[in-house]
């Protein structure tokens, strides 16, 4: 009802809290962007699919990593060290060899999901005319992903 009177160029949905489609309509007739519940809220799916992958694994994210990248970026520092004679403090020095600490790692990989998925529907949303929102460039996308999934598992034709 209060669609109208919405000044913002963006309205993220909230989960499970789409606009009606008449809200929605008006607003992308302005030329407003809804983006959609489906995508905002998708990252508590991912994260917890990041979970269920470390506890089949029985594994920590980093555990096997961690160490071999923290003493590469450490060889690089006393290279960089020796080759220009000048010493990093040992704040500088700590902060570049560190190795990512798990949540980080999980941050990283949720950003980037959110980012690949986010280009996925705007590419879909502007390469192909007939879609008018991102909410149904969400959907094609979806359908595809499980069409070429069907597809490779001889499911489907």
């Amino acid at each position: 009802d209060n669609i109208r009177r919405i000044q913002a160029k963006i309205i993220t949905e909230g989960a499970n809290g789409p606009t009606s489609p008449e809200a929605e309509a008006i607003f992308t007739e302005r030329g407003g962007i809804i983006i959609p519940d489906m995508y905002a809220n998708a990252g508590g799916v991912t994260v917890s699919y990041f979970e269920w992958l470390k506890n089949l694994s029985h594994v920590s994210f980093g555990r096997i990593n961690r160490r071999f990248e923290e003493t590469a970026s450490l060889n690089l520092v006393n290279m960089v060290e020796g080759i220009t004679g000048v010493a990093l403090t040992p704040m500088q020095r700590s902060t570049i060899v560190k190795g990512a600490s798990e949540l980080e790692l999980v941050n990283s990989g949720l950003e980037d999901t959110m980012i690949r998925s986010y280009h996925e529907i705007r590419e879909i949303f502007v390469q192909t005319p007939k879609i008018e929102t991102l909410r149904i460039a969400a959907f094609v996308g979806a359908i595809n992903k499980i069409a070429v999934s069907y597809k490779n598992l001889g499911i489907w034709p």
